[in-house]
């Protein structure tokens, strides 16, 4: 009996814990920045240096990326329902939220969830639809298939095999144009928990937000390396979308003037009255 309630404490202590640290730097209107997957809080470091000045900038690391203890799942949920409590216990009034790759799901999930939260939202090269950006034709149902396919071969792969397959940068070489930067990304994937990285983007590739993007009340900028798939923001009111064509996914790396081209204005502009989905412009 003794054990059980041992091991129930322990549980609860689990789930109370925060799932993600978090970084503060700078001073004015509250910023989010949530990376994205087996990534850390410095993937922000250009952001912050362009904005410590104006905006207080929170840069998250997720629990189970870059050395930071995994949480018990589901993972996305967790990240999700986590930041929402964080903004609610700091006070944090109407805050920007930005987020990269799996991080902009996440702060499109937060603006269709908690919609009075955010301020604004900056999704950086992220998809309501993910699968289906880099899958022509696809549908929830084969992108559940799919996933479970990868899932499964993900987790029969040995550690040797999954720190191979990390350092040979198949899937994160062509994320960015230095040698340096990919290195780095090297060293996060190697420091991050694989379960958590497998659960969170077997979860991620298998999310569809393009109907509930809807949902989200708040002034949206997306940013993108490719101009494919743009019409899974259709039912997005107002969303502006803009494309680079001198970056590739880690945007604030490859090219952050631009990056900062596009957001200055965007944070700079007041809130309009009535959005229009971009479906219907």
């Amino acid at each position: 009996m003794k054990t059980l309630l041992l091991l129930a404490a322990f549980s609860g202590a689990l789930l109370a814990q925060e799932p993600f640290q978090v970084k503060v730097t700078g001073h004015g209107q509250p910023m989010l920045l949530i990376p994205g997957l087996a990534s850390g809080a410095d993937t922000w470091d250009t952001t912050i240096a362009h904005y410590k000045d104006r905006y207080e900038c929170h840069a998250f690391t997720m629990a189970g990326f870059v050395g930071v203890p995994r949480v018990p799942g589901p993972l996305l949920d967790r990240y999700r329902d986590g930041i929402a409590d964080y903004i609610r216990k700091h006070n944090l009034v109407k805050p920007v939220i930005v987020g990269h790759s799996l991080g902009g799901s996440l702060a499109l999930e937060i603006g269709i969830k908690y919609p009075d939260l955010p301020g604004k939202l900056i999704i950086v090269d992220s998809y309501p639809f993910l699968f289906g950006a880099f899958t022509p034709g696809a549908t929830p149902e084969s992108a559940r298939q799919s996933v479970a396919a990868m899932r499964q071969g993900m987790g029969q792969m040995t550690d040797e095999m999954w720190a191979n397959y990390t350092k040979s940068g198949a899937s994160t070489r062509m994320m960015v144009t230095k040698d340096s930067d990919f290195q780095r990304l090297v060293a996060w994937g190697l420091a991050s928990d694989r379960t958590a990285v497998t659960d969170s983007m077997c979860d991620l590739f298998a999310s569809d937000l393009r109907d509930d993007v809807a949902r989200i009340k708040v002034p949206t900028l997306v940013l993108l390396t490719g101009d494919t798939a743009r019409d899974q923001y259709a039912k997005l009111a107002g969303v502006e979308i803009k494309v680079t064509t001198t970056a590739r996914h880690f945007i604030m790396w490859d090219d952050p003037e631009w990056m900062f081209s596009q957001t200055d204005p965007f944070l700079a502009a007041r809130t309009s009255a009535p959005r229009v989905p971009v479906s219907a412009k």
